[in-house]
């Protein structure tokens, strides 16, 4: 059985601002870059250029967050999880964060690669400067290689974290979807 501590702890609201923004802004990405595959040059054009900006607002994002999660204690685990559930929700949560930073790191210093220096425009607001990388057809292909297993591996734990919620909500009935989702009591 919950403790009452465990059992009514929520995130702070900053904490569920970043979760619940980072979210949907991994998963914009990731159907832009899908459905952009197969569209004519101009449109795939902007975009993968939002695609790049976004990616580099992830990693601004993503700093924040640790910098909250540093500042501000995440409530306990629920008590009623197995050992192993638990060891599994912190692989998958320093996952998340190495994949956070690590994706669009990729993804910019691939963009910095292609481009042999250019700069990355943010909205059309302002440019973030290249990467200091090589602009060989081998560097190129290795982040190009990097993005798209981390893009395979974000993918595969947003399934997880997904599937792993709905199971405790669901099947366990336990509180550990409500300590994230805002409208849920």
């Amino acid at each position: 059985m919950e403790n009452a501590s465990s059992a009514t702890a929520r995130y702070s609201r900053g904490a569920v601002i970043l979760h619940w923004l980072i979210a949907v802004l991994i998963v914009l990405n990731t159907v832009a870059a899908w459905v952009s595959e197969d569209m004519p040059k101009e449109d795939r054009s902007f975009i993968i250029g939002n695609h790049k900006a976004i990616g580099i607002t992830i990693i601004l994002l993503t700093l924040v967050r640790i910098a909250w999660r540093l500042t501000h204690q995440a409530p306990p685990l629920v008590d009623t999880l197995k050992a192993w559930e638990a060891a599994l929700a912190k692989v998958t949560h320093v996952g998340f964060y190495f994949l956070m930073l690590a994706l669009p790191l990729s993804g910019w210093a691939m963009s910095s690669s292609f481009s042999q220096g250019k700069p990355i425009s943010m909205f059309g607001l302002f440019n973030m400067p290249a990467l200091p990388v090589a602009y060989d057809k081998a560097t190129n292909g290795m982040f190009h290689e990097m993005h798209e297993i981390g893009a395979n591996l974000m993918v595969l734990l947003f399934v997880l974290h997904v599937v792993a919620a709905l199971k405790h909500h669901w099947i366990d009935k336990d509180t550990t979807m409500r300590r994230m989702v805002p409208w849920l009591k």
